[in-house]
């Protein structure tokens, strides 16, 4: 027996028991006289104690030689502790050592097995296993699993079938670009890993399985960022016979469940909210409505003025900034240097303060008096004490900066609280949207969204005016989740395929196995798709997903752990149909 006890849960009650422990060094302290060694496992830290008057001079040695991360196995007698320390549950206790054993010894680790450790980002990824021994890294990944596990117990006693669907699928043109498979035994023919399981949900839909989920992973081979990585997980629901508000009301349900199990936070409302208006308020299609600054559109109050920069822009848009009338200069040429980023792109900002006397004074007062001003007040919603920002140009571009803006003001003033939830729908998306490089519609969620019936009509004359029978879930300003209500006949999702470009026969060759399973009577179905990274990463207060994957890929999608990707050998490369240079 390795163990009789974990390192976490002996106390003061266990005091005269003899037990077993065993784990690693955390670290020790050598008084000469008297050795104290913190031992650690996955459930805490209990404190072992040599002591030259008690212990043999044998044991003393060897326990003089013990270094960090040694693995050990103890016997000992649990005794009180005579400095007792409050901050741990083992706090009152010490473990009077008998006998121990290096179960294996440790090289000194490249950076400290500490909360607080000295190891920089790109060295703990290369020694992720020594990282996950942290707490920090630790618990994200127990509190990953408490999530998974909610969500399974949720969803099947809501009647969901949990259903593996396949990793070696067929790559097709729509979405990002796939992660491709050769296969040795089909000369010049891959397989590609899934973006999603989205056709195979329905089809298990076609087969009259009526609610499925999974907690599959999915892939992606895209640029990186925090939120982002080549692999990432879902979960993936599928039900029959349902309308928007079926999924809409089950999908509310689970996020409640989350938050009031997970973060013991009771969610009364879902808003909802379309996708005209989200980009009319805030800029974007997943706002953070955990605060204020709502867009107030200035055309009519600040055009035609004299005021050359206004007036030859097609969009003039304003937030008021709360209690920030009292920024400096140097605080406010900040702002304007953040906002000229190539990231964001904006030539600058106007602003006008809106002191706590009633005065407003402005960087543009020579072309606008001070009642001019007090109309952008107006209809930005500013009160005294705070500060308008305004920026101007193309509608859509513009709205995207001023949205970047609005979030980097709420996260340096503090205003996105992690420990605050407010969810969001968003709906009604447009069906198709216009790519200007490739000169044709593409489809905003996927191929298989269903367009809103009563827009169909306009497919033929105005389709950049579809709407899509779909719907987001947002959190905190991010979008946890997405989906909609699929077409399920031929003949619509025929149609679909036409708009967005493909020829009847690029259509069945991609998708003909989905369009033949819709003539085998395919029920009205639809789902929706959280991502479980980023949603547990909200949950436990971070944006970041990375700390919440057990091996996560750096900003490269490299795994610099074990060095991928890496090249094949030149006989692997024949086997599989491959030329490359190496």
């Amino acid at each position: 027996m390795y163990r009789s006890n974990t390192c976490g849960e002996l106390n003061a009650t266990h005091i005269g028991q003899k037990v077993t422990l065993s784990g690693w060094v955390q670290k020790s302290r050598n008084k000469g006289f008297m050795i104290w060694v913190d031992l650690r496992d996955r459930y805490g830290i209990t404190q072992l104690i040599f002591d030259e008057e008690r212990s043999s001079s044998e044991l003393m040695k060897n326990a003089a030689e013990l270094g960090r991360e040694f693995v050990i196995q103890v016997e000992g007698e649990v005794i009180e502790r005579e400095s007792k320390n409050p901050n741990i549950p083992t706090g009152e206790i010490e473990v009077l050592v008998e006998n121990f054993k290096i179960l294996n010894a440790s090289l000194t680790p490249p950076f400290t097995i500490e909360d607080e450790t000295d190891g920089g980002e790109d060295l703990r990824m290369k020694y992720r296993y020594l990282d996950i021994r942290r707490n920090p890294v630790k618990n994200k990944l127990v509190f990953r699993h408490k999530v998974a596990m909610q969500v399974r117990n949720y969803l099947s006693e809501a009647g969901f079938v949990e259903v593996e669907t396949p990793y070696l699928i067929k790559s097709t043109p729509e979405g990002a670009r796939d992660f491709v498979v050769p296969s040795r035994m089909n000369e010049g023919q891959f397989y590609a890993l899934p973006q999603s399981p989205q056709t195979f949900k329905q089809l298990l839909m076609v087969g009259g399985l009526d609610k499925y989920f999974q907690i599959v992973k999915c892939f992606r081979d895209e640029d990186l960022r925090a939120d982002r990585q080549p692999e990432f997980t879902q979960i993936d629901c599928e039900m029959s016979f349902v309308e928007q508000e079926d999924i809409l009301n089950i999908f509310e349900g689970l996020t409640t469940h989350l938050l009031k199990e997970i973060k013991n936070v009771d969610i009364k409302e879902f808003p909802r909210m379309t996708y005209d208006e989200a980009m009319k308020r805030y800029g974007n299609d997943k706002p953070d409505i955990r605060f204020g600054m709502e867009f107030g559109e200035l055309n009519e109050v600040a055009k035609n003025k004299g005021f050359n920069v206004f007036d030859q822009q097609e969009l003039i848009v304003g937030i008021a900034v709360p209690n920030a009338a009292n920024f400096t200069r140097k605080e406010i040429d900040k702002l304007i240097d953040w906002v000229k980023r190539p990231q964001i792109g904006a030539n600058g900002i106007v602003w006008a303060k809106y002191n706590e006397d009633g005065t407003i004074k402005s960087s543009v007062d020579k072309f606008y008096s001070e009642e001019d001003l007090k109309s952008w007040a107006e209809v930005t919603g500013a009160n005294p004490g705070d500060l308008i920002v305004v920026m101007a140009g193309d509608a859509n571009k513009t709205r995207t900066q001023l949205s970047a803006l609005r979030m980097h003001l709420g996260n340096e003033l503090g205003l996105r609280k992690p420990d605050e939830f407010a969810p969001l729908w968003v709906v009604d998306f447009p069906l198709l949207e216009w790519d200007e490089e490739t000169e044709r519609f593409h489809a905003m969620h996927h191929p298989f969204t269903s367009p809103k019936k009563e827009d169909i009509s306009l497919l033929e004359s105005e389709p950049g005016k579809v709407r899509a029978n779909a719907y987001d879930l947002v959190l905190n300003g991010n979008e946890i989740g997405g989906g909609s209500i699929r077409i399920h006949d031929k003949k619509t999702q025929a149609m679909m395929f036409k708009y967005l470009g493909f020829t009847e026969e690029e259509a069945k060759e991609q998708f003909g196995f989905l369009m033949n399973a819709f003539e085998y009577g395919a029920p009205p179905h639809g789902g929706i798709a959280f991502g479980f990274d980023r949603l547990v990463a909200i949950l436990g207060g971070q944006e970041s997903i990375r700390d919440y994957i057990a091996f996560p890929k750096n900003n490269a999608g490299r795994d610099v752990m074990i060095d991928a990707p890496s090249r094949l050998d030149q006989e692997q490369l024949n086997e599989l149909h491959l030329q490359t240079k190496l």
